[in-house]
């Protein structure tokens, strides 16, 4: 196969906006066009046909969506930082152009019948077809993506390709199509913003608005995720709040949900929303707190059931029961979005280089497996251990109280610690009782502390903390007429 393919006479789904605007039923570009191994017709691209059956504002949104796609692949198969990332989407218009042309030739038959995409549906229609070009391309995708139509420098290629025989008749590519220069963000706040005092809000900016969103919200959130300012009130926004206030889910609560994951709105209900709850559901979620479960993590629908079911396999593999698998996944349901390879493996791996239970410490306190081993975790294990305590001990400590190592050093461990030194404890009690660094040096330790000194009495330090007021009075005052 041939290191390029120059197609002739090719129907572009790139057109310049002069071309667009002189003709909306025939995009004819007599010029070849350089694209790649990965090959052009595989993806049956033929963009006449799907613009003119796809309304303007839809066509919009779908751009929105193959960027926010092409945005995070290149930050995760290119290791692009979030600034680069976006230099590389704004100069990529013609390349999102026929991103969406190739998703309306996979998705044909959809259009035909006038339905919309979701989310998912886009997603899973180009991330495979970006692998392809990524294996053509590798490191200089970006490069690709930047100057499409226009072919990579022979040096460029090199850098990637072996050497193939030079064509005959080699033919000069055209010039990338000529979009204004206004950002994706900036084209989907006009339409919340660019209102005239005769004017009247979209329709589903309303309804987000008698939710209990701020315009200023919404805002926020379409600087976010451009394509939410493109999604239909009826077809999209209204049927998955209904949805959701079913579940139980309060209205209030709606703003909250949508601020944290506004493309919930872009996925089908019948196709993905409700076949992936029933999917975690056998899992183990209880499906009667599905309302705090995605209150608490709202982009937990919207992941794919691969992934899902990878995070699943891990919390079996570590040795988690089916019971607590399900209670984790609903106590804890961003654990989902911890990627196995390179956060959780590693995470169990560090654990147990000094003997800790991975599974006990997965089930009490999921949230650890968030945290940066060398930012978070071996700071709080060498703080324990330059004070005299053994990895054992620490283990043991973990063990007991999984939450330990979520304690800012110096904002919790080191503060309270440096109190417990002023104790009569010896340190051996706070590998019986780490749960110590859970309670409030000011209004708790601190307090009972003194009580307990003018009392001149002696309590174990789970006594002192973990009883409640009541009950430590009277253990007070039993110890007190016990001494007497």
């Amino acid at each position: 196969m041939q290191a390029s393919i120059c197609l002739r006479s090719l129907r572009l789904p790139f057109p310049s906006r002069k071309i667009y605007l002189q003709s909306r039923t025939k995009l004819l570009v007599p010029q070849k066009v350089f694209f790649t191994r990965a090959k052009y017709a595989e993806s049956g691209v033929d963009g006449s046909i799907s613009l003119r059956l796809v309304s303007p504002t839809l066509l919009a949104a779908e751009k929105e969506e193959a960027k926010a796609v092409l945005t995070l692949f290149l930050k995760k198969k290119q290791g692009l930082s979030n600034a680069v990332a976006a230099r590389t989407i704004n100069k990529s218009d013609a390349f999102v152009d026929h991103l969406v042309s190739h998703l309306h030739s996979v998705h044909k038959s959809r259009y035909l019948v006038g339905r919309e995409l979701t989310t998912l549906e886009i997603r899973d229609a180009l991330i495979p077809y970006l692998e392809k070009l990524l294996e053509e391309y590798g490191t200089i995708l970006a490069d690709v993506v930047e100057n499409f139509p226009n072919p990579p420098t022979k040096e460029k290629l090199e850098e990637n390709v072996p050497k193939q025989p030079e064509l005959e008749n080699p033919i000069a590519p055209i010039s990338p199509s000529i979009f204004p220069l206004d950002s994706k963000k900036v084209k989907a706040l006009s339409r919340v913003s660019n209102i005239s005092p005769t004017e009247k809000l979209p329709s589903h900016i309303i309804y987000l608005i008698e939710l209990g969103m701020d315009l200023e919200s919404i805002k926020e959130v379409i600087r976010k995720f451009p394509a939410f300012a493109y999604y239909s009130l009826e077809g999209k926004i209204k049927p998955v709040v209904e949805f959701l206030l079913d579940l139980g889910i309060k209205k209030a609560d709606i703003p909250t949900i949508l601020k944290k994951r506004p493309q919930l709105c872009g996925i089908s209900l019948t196709e993905n929303l409700i076949p992936t709850m029933t999917f975690l559901e056998d899992l183990g979620i209880d499906k009667k707190q599905w309302a705090k479960v995605i209150y608490r993590f709202p982009p937990l629908l919207t992941y794919s059931r691969p992934k899902l079911k990878a995070t699943v396999d891990f919390l079996y593999e570590m040795g988690l029961s089916a019971e607590n698998v399900g209670k984790v996944l609903t106590r804890c349901p961003n654990i989902i979005s911890y990627s196995v390879e390179e956060k959780l493996r590693p995470t169990a791996e560090y654990f147990r280089s000094f003997h800790v239970d991975v599974a006990i410490i997965l089930y009490r306190s999921p949230q650890t497996f968030g945290l940066s081993i060398e930012a978070n975790l071996k700071p709080v294990t060498e703080f324990f251990v330059k004070r005299g305590y053994s990895l054992r001990d620490v283990a043991t400590m973990i063990s007991r109280y999984g939450t330990l190592y979520t304690f800012s050093l110096p904002e919790n461990l080191i503060p309270k610690w440096d109190f417990f030194l002023t104790m009569v404890y010896p340190k051996s009690e706070l590998i019986k009782f780490p749960q110590y660094f859970g309670y409030s040096l000011e209004d708790r330790i601190k307090p009972r502390y003194e009580i307990v000194k003018k009392c001149e009495v002696k309590l174990l330090l789970n006594q002192m903390l973990s009883l409640s007021e009541d009950d430590f009075l009277k253990l007070l005052k039993k110890k007190m007429e016990k001494k007497a």
